[in-house]
């Protein structure tokens, strides 16, 4: 009789595959199986270990998260023990692509949860200030960015995809975006949650995530259209020219948004409703995710990249905010950001090989460009608005806070091939220095700023919600910025 433990060791879960040549079985073998669960293990721990550290002192737990990844990357552990760091975490094979799918289905919880809480950061007062710092704080950095570009020229920054019009709208989002996640936590542990201040930050970086997304769906478009493998509607309508893609992914990602918001949230309802889906009433988490990975399998039918279907989804089931989603949606959150999200960022850390791919001289430069880039714009705006010098300063700074959508902006124009490693370091460390000090300055000039007029606790609270909450290190974009954060 063969003995049980001879049974276990000869057992190999067998997966298919394509090649040039056909099909074959892919084995997932015990080694396989031990770095998979070894580099789970360890990326758990950096990324919540890190985060709460960064967390006790009142920084963003996303960009810990981060960190956490870089003492496990090519920076740290693969300096000191490189064959340690490859067997942990080697480059190809059915473990690694078992993380890269954890880490793929991280970004699209990310997203989910960012944009399940943008009705609820979307705050009505203050509007002649919040048009204002959006329309001169997004305008003007992204044409300053463009600018740059323009006159650096791409050679430097491209990436392997070759797409010189989707590397200059990656280049002018990065300098105009903001994080929502990212500085809505700064502001909850400094106490400035509530207040007018914050209406005013977090409803302009609402406006300007939404902008982000709709930027970043078009600059992917561009890429895979453009590739041997793009498949879906632009493939069959034979959409092949730089100003096709353009006008067209422009258009389609704008109505995408514009349904979910108008109907979106209705279908969701009615989904829910009905009396054939026993799957919502078994299992509501269940659903939700499902919900999530249609419309983003729809998004990528349209051409438009997956994470800005997980967004959109998001934004429907944030507008179909009945008591019971949102018990369900916390659920879901729970399990993101306690496993999926930390990963994600984790693994962006990893990616960041600091020794060989970080030019620090580009680098201080393209942070003082941008930072002055944002921080004018957002003050004039703010000035315009007639907003007192001291308040539109401390709003610049605060804007400056790229977090967790400049960290997805970066490692997803990097994976598509838009942005070169070098590049993408650049815009991961931008986004960490830039949060970093947003969070310096809003504790230095808190009590100064808690003077304005509070929201009742109740509505402070419904404010924050999930996205900050979450954002303590269990939880967003990672966002904690979705870092999404979200």
């Amino acid at each position: 009789m063969t003995p049980v433990g001879h049974c276990y060791t000869n057992v190999r879960t067998r997966f298919l595959a394509e090649t040039t040549s056909g099909r074959r079985y892919m084995s997932f073998t015990d080694i396989d199986l031990a770095r998979l669960l070894i580099a789970l293990a360890v990326l758990l721990l950096a990324a919540h270990g890190v985060g709460a550290i960064f967390a006790r002192f009142k920084q963003p737990p996303a960009i810990g998260e981060i960190v956490g990844g870089i003492l496990l990357g090519p920076s740290a552990l693969g300096a000191a023990f490189p064959d340690v760091q490859r067997w942990i975490f080697p480059a190809t094979g059915s473990s690694a692509a078992a993380v890269g799918a954890v880490y793929q289905l991280g970004l699209l919880l990310l997203m989910f949860a960012a944009g399940a809480e943008m009705r609820r950061l979307l705050q009505r007062n203050a509007v002649r200030t919040v048009a204002l710092i959006a329309s001169f704080g997004l305008v003007l950095p992204f044409a300053a960015g463009i600018g740059l570009v323009a006159a650096l020229g791409v050679s430097n920054f491209i990436g392997t995809a070759s797409n010189k019009a989707a590397l200059t709208l990656v280049f002018g989002m990065a300098v105009a975006v903001t994080s929502i996640p990212v500085i809505s936590r700064i502001m909850h542990d400094v106490g400035l949650l509530g207040t007018r201040f914050s209406r005013i930050v977090l409803s302009v970086a609402v406006v300007e995530d939404i902008v982000l997304y709709v930027i970043l769906a078009v600059a992917i478009g561009l890429v895979q259209a453009s590739g041997n493998e793009a498949f879906g509607i632009p493939t069959a309508l034979n959409i092949h020219t730089v100003a096709q893609n353009s006008i067209y992914h422009t258009v389609v990602a704008v109505l995408f948004l514009g349904l979910a918001l108008t109907v979106g949230g209705r279908i969701y309802k009615a989904l829910i409703a009905m009396r054939a889906n026993t799957l919502a009433r078994r299992s509501p988490v269940a659903f939700q995710l499902i919900w999530m990975l249609a419309v983003s399998a729809g998004a990528l039918a349209l051409g438009l990249v997956p994470l800005y279907g997980a967004f959109v989804a998001g934004i429907t089931v944030g507008i179909a905010n009945d008591g019971e989603i949102v018990r369900e949606r916390n659920v879901l959150a729970g399990i993101s950001f306690g496993l999926f999200i930390p990963i994600y960022f984790a693994i962006i850390g990893i990616r960041l090989d600091l020794i060989h791919h970080f030019d620090i001289l580009f680098f201080l430069g393209f942070l003082a460009f941008a930072c002055v880039a944002k921080a004018a714009s957002v003050y004039l705006g703010a000035r315009i608005s007639r907003e007192n010098k001291f308040m539109s300063a401390t709003l610049a700074i605060a804007m400056n806070a790229r977090g967790g959508p400049g960290i997805v902006l970066a490692s997803t124009a990097y994976a598509a091939g838009i942005i070169n490693q070098t590049f993408f370091v650049s815009l991961v460390m931008l986004s960490i220095v830039t949060s970093l000090a947003a969070g310096s300055w809003l504790e230095r000039v808190a009590d100064k700023l808690a003077g304005s007029e509070r929201l009742p606790q109740q509505e402070a609270a419904e404010a924050t919600s999930l996205l900050v909450t979450r954002s303590t290190g269990s939880g967003p974009m990672s966002g904690h910025e979705s870092e999404p954060a979200p």
